[in-house]
């Protein structure tokens, strides 16, 4: 089970980023007395470096998340974190950390000029495909929309770059598992976060949920 401490640059998202974990399952404790074990979220307002130092001495094991900016504790939150994240990522960040029984996969779009995402496992670049952006009649559909997607997956490169890669993830997740990593996120990049990467995603999804045993998500973070 999953003890999560949180820090933030400020009260507003502290409470915002605790919110966010609750939301996604983990039950919500101000102290380290009352973890039983449970998936459960520890907001640090003050005394940060304390607070870590007493989970430290008593052996307990923790995954560490900071929102925002460096709260300047020496020892504290931002300095010590394992995750330092802005807002928009808690959503995805609570689902990764939950423990799960089955092992899950999460093929995810993205725009390079929003930033790559942190905890990729396989982080792939598309940018070196022919952009649907650049046919008029495809700019203001996306990934999701047929026509792109055929524009995007008909290209022979997308085609082995999606074959060796499959063959990759089937091959690594057995590999993840022994090492009691239940979460695999593959994302892929493109520019503006709206064709290749979202066609791409998408139809890795596909060919993954054909796998017994697993779970699998499609996100598309930066999808206007």
């Amino acid at each position: 089970m999953t003890l999560v401490i949180v820090g933030a640059s400020s009260r507003q998202r502290l409470d915002r980023a605790v919110e966010a974990f609750e939301a996604a399952g983990f039950q919500r404790i101000t102290k380290l007395d009352e973890w039983d074990e449970a998936d459960a979220v520890l907001g640090s307002s003050e005394r940060h470096a304390e607070l870590l130092r007493e989970a430290d001495d008593r052996g307990i094991r923790y995954v560490l998340v900071h929102d925002g900016s460096d709260d300047g504790v020496a020892g504290g939150t931002y300095e010590r974190a394992h995750h330092r994240i802005e807002g928009a990522q808690l959503e995805e960040l609570s689902r990764h950390l939950r423990t799960r029984e089955r092992p899950l996969v999460t093929c995810l779009a993205f725009a390079y000029k929003n930033g790559p995402p942190q905890n990729a496992a396989l982080l792939v670049d598309a940018r070196f495909l022919d952009n649907p952006y650049w046919v008029p009649e495809l700019r203001e559909r996306t990934g999701r929309d047929p026509e792109v997607a055929d524009h995007v997956l008909k290209q022979p490169s997308a085609v082995r770059l999606l074959d060796d890669l499959e063959r990759i993830v089937r091959d690594l997740l057995p590999l993840y598992h022994q090492h009691g990593r239940m979460d695999v996120t593959v994302a892929f990049g493109c520019t503006g976060g709206q064709h290749r990467s979202v066609a791409l995603a998408a139809e890795m999804a596909r060919r993954l949920r054909e796998i017994d045993g697993i779970d699998v998500e499609l996100v598309t973070r930066d999808l206007e």
